[in-house]
């Protein structure tokens, strides 16, 4: 079982920026893949970003691409993601969530097993 408590949300200005945090429990974190997704009000869950365990190569959505950078530190449990230049449209309850799978697509919900409790994010005008 892993656990995963988000934090770091908040209320930023556009143009500016946050850095969201989601620490897991659990002594082999280093073997999650790792994402993020966001939730809008009225729309669906999509994804925003990931990284995989090993190579730690790293995915993001187009729509986040150049802004937003994911990261993990193995030594703390911890992967965070840091959003730069936001926008009105990124305001969302962003969650965090893990996959101790071989082989998945990291851009897909039902890739991952465990999910954060989400945090909210919202970015003004």
């Amino acid at each position: 079982q892993v656990q995963l408590v988000e934090s770091g949300g908040g209320l930023a200005q556009a143009g500016g920026s946050l850095r969201l945090s989601c620490a897991a429990s659990g002594r082999t974190f280093s073997s999650y893949h790792m994402g993020w997704f966001r939730q809008a009000p009225g729309k669906e869950r999509d994804f925003v970003a990931a990284i995989r365990w090993g190579d730690d190569n790293t995915y993001d959505a187009g729509s986040v691409q150049g802004r937003f950078t994911i990261s993990r530190d193995n030594a703390k449990n911890t992967v965070y993601l840091q959003m730069n230049s936001l926008k009105p449209e990124d305001t969302a309850v962003y969650y965090c969530s893990a996959s101790g799978r071989w082989g998945i697509s990291v851009y897909y919900e039902r890739s991952y097993d465990y999910w954060g409790q989400g945090t909210q994010v919202t970015v003004s005008s």
